[in-house]
């Protein structure tokens, strides 16, 4: 059995399996997991309250949301329950939000609720003039995707399933055993998972496949400094189009305030143009100096861009192969993060209706990640960890606090990063204000050190 994609979804399946008497792989072509799409995007729990009706991404993220809420607790991911405002800003908007809201109870969600211009503006003081009203969503939240996949992958490896990552999918011969040829050999596989994200259509292809065809679409993003955090409530979002969710301004765990992201398609071969652009950047500062107008004042800690797998549909493709033994899990846009737990399970079913034998499953020990949400108490400011290990209490990254035991407990987990970058999206150092411009030394060696 084969997960081709070590991102939040592949990650997620590679789970499930881990938990039935199979032998497992999961592999990636980058040198981390979620180092594509699950690493930059928007980090909202979602309700699926505006999924299309009866569709399959409405069903299966209404139940990736209860199981992700259930997991985040018993594993520590940091998830923090704001509630949304979706913000109507003219007359067409305000117009279309009681569709929005009878939409939410069509998808099994009743707590949205209209708020007019009063109440909408005594829970957000600092939004820009105009704003009409809004749908209540109070179910929404924001999450740690960091911590998410990296659950999912140590629990997999922990389970047994066997992690290769720099391993390139480029052939696949089919038979009673595919063979896949990859740029770290040839692994044999009865069943095979396609979660190749961006890189799914051309998987497919290589299965005889041409069912879809994936549309890059970059979004570009503002993060702003933590001293934003006091103008915002709420995750604000806008009224959605054709093209997606639209630019929102987030707080995010680690406490700063995101702002985006854009939505452009390019062309079929920029599967790797995740930079940002003037114009992107020029945009997103319009958006917000409309919705926020304070929040333009602040700094901007980061920008950075991730690219979505569109493909011209409206719903999730997810598609059995039985004759192939064969499933393709494209087009898992930006709730993908939300619907992974329900999505594993239902590749799963999918698998052994395709006749993997699975037997009964078995129960996988939660790992516990660390914390790097703000909500909860960090390293540095429990005294009972510093007295059982003084590490917790020397800080490397003072703009994240982000101390020398969190760095080597990252350097020696079961899945340690394999760059500087794998070590901030497990840690936060060098992710903060200064950007590594003080730690970035330190946290080198410290890498170094550890001989990565």
């Amino acid at each position: 059995m084969t997960v081709v994609g070590a991102g939040v979804v592949g990650c997620a399946i590679a789970r499930e399996l881990a938990r039935h008497s199979l032998r497992t792989a999961l592999v990636d072509a980058a040198d981390d997991i979620g180092a594509g799409t699950s690493k930059a995007n928007t980090a909202i729990l979602h309700t699926g309250f505006d999924a299309v009706p009866g569709s399959l991404e409405a069903r299966l993220v209404r139940e990736g949301q209860r199981r992700l809420a259930a997991y985040a607790t018993a594993t520590g991911i940091p998830v923090e329950p704001l509630g949304a405002l979706l913000v109507a800003w003219d007359q067409e908007q305000l117009a279309t939000l009681p569709s929005l809201a009878r939409k939410a109870v069509r998808n099994g969600y009743h707590e949205a609720r209209l708020i007019g211009a009063d109440e909408l503006r005594a829970r957000e003081p600092h939004l820009g003039p105009g704003a009409l009203g809004a749908l209540d969503v109070p179910g929404e939240s924001v999450i740690c995707p960091w911590s998410t996949t990296l659950a999912y992958a140590t629990q997999a490896v922990h389970g047994g399933v066997d992690l290769r990552l720099d391993c390139r999918v480029e052939t696949v011969r089919e038979g009673a055993v595919h063979e896949l040829g990859t740029s770290r050999g040839v692994l044999r596989t009865r069943f095979l998972v396609n979660a190749a994200g961006l890189y799914a259509d051309e998987l497919d292809r290589l299965l005889g496949r041409d069912d879809f065809t994936v549309t890059p679409r970059r979004g570009q993003l503002m993060v702003f400094d933590k001293f934003a955090r006091g103008l915002v409530n709420h995750i604000l979002l806008p009224v959605p189009t054709a093209l997606g969710k639209g630019v929102l301004v987030s707080p995010t765990v680690y406490g700063n305030v995101l702002l985006g992201p854009t939505a452009e398609d390019l062309a079929p071969g920029a599967r790797t143009a995740t930079g940002t652009t003037a114009e992107g950047l020029s945009y997103l500062r319009d958006m917000g100096r409309r919705i926020l107008p304070r929040l333009l004042d602040e700094e901007v800690t980061a920008v950075y861009a991730g690219l979505r797998a569109a493909t011209g549909e409206d719903d999730y493709r997810i598609t059995s192969h039985p004759g192939q033994r064969y499933v393709t899990v494209g087009g898992i846009r930006s709730t993908g993060l939300t619907a992974s737990m329900a999505i594993a399970v239902y590749v799963t079913e999918l698998l052994g209706e395709a006749g993997l034998e699975l037997g009964a499953p078995g129960e996988l020990p939660p790992p516990r990640t660390p914390n790097l949400g703000e909500a909860f108490p960090r390293p540095y400011l429990s005294a009972r960890m510093i007295a059982a290990d003084p590490e917790y209490g020397a800080i490397v990254c003072h703009c994240e606090r982000v101390t020398r035991g969190e760095i080597r407990d990252a350097l020696a987990g079961p899945i340690p990063p394999r760059s500087p970058d794998g070590l901030r999206r497990r840690t936060r150092a060098r992710a903060g204000r200064c950007q590594g411009f003080h730690c970035g030394a330190a946290v080198r060696a410290l890498f170094e050190e550890a001989g990565r």
